[in-house]
């Protein structure tokens, strides 16, 4: 525990807190401050301008980072026939129908995203009480809902990342690992910061991104400079 102490005390040594950094300088510091025996994950966190308790005002949404995340993403579809056939070849982790759905309501979810064929979303509306509260939900908007699993599975699997505004206007999610190299990890933020533009609500008064900061798992926030970054997303 002293060590883990140390290495983090090591890892803010040197940060500004008054700071603004631009996305080169925070994604250089945050490669250079990792220093533990994992691959620490790259994670933004958005302040936006809204109040997602307003129907008009939420942000969701799914993104395609150019370099991936660097995770390894567990599938599970719900399909039959063929379509369940797709799915397997596409490389999902979990296929089933009924059965899928007996696992999950026995609570046995060894999977981080779930796609559905449209005729299979009666079976797996009756799990939203499960499925719901973990943000593993299909949604035709986010293409979770689909005939082409094929498509869909090897999106999720290929670094396709969902979004969705918190109570507090907050939106997070992992950009990469520190083992990336800085030009991909400074592609992938502007293709996230890009999406969160386009997915500005018509109800969204004032300034929608306010904060933007940038950290590995163990490491400090660096804030960034969001007028350079938007005009750079």
């Amino acid at each position: 525990m002293i060590m883990a102490g140390k290495r983090i005390s090591k890892a803010y040594e040197g940060v500004d807190r008054l700071k603004f950094y631009s996305l080169e300088e925070a994604v250089k510091e945050i490669k250079s401050r990792a220093k533990t025996k994992f691959d620490e994950t790259v994670e933004i966190a958005m302040n936006l301008g809204i109040d997602p308790k307003h129907a008009d005002q939420n942000v969701r949404g799914v993104v395609s980072l150019p370099h991936g995340t660097g995770k390894t993403v567990r599938v599970a579809v719900f399909a039959k026939g063929d379509k369940a056939e797709a799915a397997k070849k596409a490389g999902a982790d979990i296929v089933g129908a009924d059965d899928l759905a007996e696992q999950v309501q026995s609570g046995k979810m060894d999977f981080d995203r779930v796609i559905a064929t449209p005729d299979m979303m009666v079976t797996v509306g009756k799990l939203g009480k499960v499925l719901g509260p973990r943000g593993l939900m299909p949604n035709p908007k986010l293409g979770t809902v689909t005939n082409d699993v094929a498509e869909a599975v090897k999106a999720a699997k290929g670094g396709q990342v969902e979004f969705r505004a918190e109570k507090a206007g907050i939106v997070h999610a992992g950009v990469g690992k520190v083992s990336f190299s800085e030009a991909n990890l400074v592609e992938n933020v502007k293709a996230f910061v890009s999406a969160i533009n386009k997915a500005k609500p018509a109800g969204a008064k004032g300034t929608y991104i306010k904060k933007v900061s940038l950290a590995s798992t163990m490491g400090p926030g660096m804030k960034l400079d969001v007028a350079t970054l938007v005009a750079a997303g």
